[in-house]
């Protein structure tokens, strides 16, 4: 579920910074979304990021 099967987006890392500079570990993940989507001729529910829906990359059902 952590990848879009479209666009190949996943989960980002990087650091939250708080107001006295200190750093912790921070992962961002995708919004992602199950629909169901036509692949090769046959309906599959898959996860897709929001960005692959709006975009019009999927082939929804």
């Amino acid at each position: 579920m952590a990848k879009c099967r479209y666009t190949g987006k996943s989960v980002m890392f990087g650091n939250k910074v708080s107001h006295s500079n200190r750093k912790t570990k921070h992962m961002q993940k995708v919004n992602m979304k199950r629909v169901k989507a036509i692949e090769n001729g046959t309906i599959k529910k898959v996860w897709v990021s929001t960005s692959a829906l709006k975009s019009g990359l999927v082939k929804r059902v």
